[in-house]
């Protein structure tokens, strides 16, 4: 599994595909934190002095937030790590010819996933890294202990999120073994989950707990806002008889916790329906 790991994960960093996304999202990285950094600089006397480093991924002073583009757009990023990693295989007629190796089908496929969720993690990691280093530039000061904890488990639940969209992208690749085939499967999914299943949850709202950029979308509402308490609009009447004090870290995690757990389910369940498919595939040479 290590060396199908080690090749597949300089495969990642070595596409143009992947550079290119890399680009694109670091740039509106630095558009966005930017931007925040110059509106949180201007109104640093009426800001809690706490949380300032979450306003830079959820102010929203160029239209949307960088929390908020990176729940968007992350799902591309799994889908174009995934969509060809069996079916590439497959259609160049290689696949037969790796297994004719020492190697296993269980160490090839965990490889391949493995490899694809380190990349997802490294790149979240970069974000973070650039929010934190912007920010001290434009702020002129660190972030404390509790907004560290926050962002750094916003980057392990944006990675638990990106790893839904690779496992289902590769469950996809697999079943239908054509490259074009699984990406546009996968992007329709991912626009089905993402625009219209928020329009079908106005009826029955239970719909919308199965959507991962639903997960996602409030699990970060919590962690980086310490003073919300409900997910989505709060009404009056939820917000009578509480005090407007911020959760400790430990009480927004009871919050999100299920949403957590939720997530990580999915992409265990998606990528166990992958390995158990890849085991009983049938690969001829």
């Amino acid at each position: 599994m290590s060396v199908v790991f080690w090749k597949e994960l300089a495969d990642h960093f070595r596409s143009w595909r992947f550079l290119i996304l890399l680009l694109l999202i670091l740039l509106i990285g630095v558009w966005a934190t930017y931007a925040s950094g110059q509106a949180i600089r201007q109104n640093i006397d009426t800001i809690p002095a706490q949380y300032v480093f979450l306003l830079l991924l959820t102010s929203s002073e160029m239209v949307f937030s960088l929390a908020t583009f990176l729940g968007f757009f992350g799902p591309l990023v799994g889908i174009t790590l995934g969509f060809d990693s069996i079916s590439g295989e497959y259609a160049r007629g290689t696949l037969s010819r790796v297994l004719s190796q020492p190697i296993y089908r269980d160490g090839l496929i965990n490889g391949k996933f493995f490899a694809g969720l380190a990349t997802v993690a490294v790149l979240w990691g970069s974000i973070l890294l650039l929010v934190i280093g912007l920010g001290i530039t434009l702020l002129g000061f660190p972030p404390n202990a509790e907004e560290l904890w926050r962002m750094l488990i916003f980057t392990a639940v944006g990675v638990f999120y990106v790893g839904f969209w690779l496992a289902l992208a590769m469950l996809f690749s697999l079943l239908f073994q054509k490259t074009v085939t699984a990406a546009l499967a996968s992007m329709a999914v991912w626009l089905f989950m993402t625009l219209f299943v928020s329009i079908f949850s106005q009826a029955i709202n239970i719909i919308n707990r199965i959507s991962p950029s639903t997960l996602f979308s409030e699990s970060v509402s919590i962690l980086l806002n310490p003073a919300a308490r409900v997910f989505g609009l709060a009404l009056q009447s939820q917000a009578q008889g509480i005090l407007p004090t911020p959760l400790a870290l430990d009480q927004s995690l009871n919050l999100i916790w299920p949403h957590i757990t939720t997530l990580f389910g999915l992409v265990a369940v998606c990528f166990g329906i992958s390995y158990i498919i890849f085991m009983r595939a049938e690969i001829r040479a």
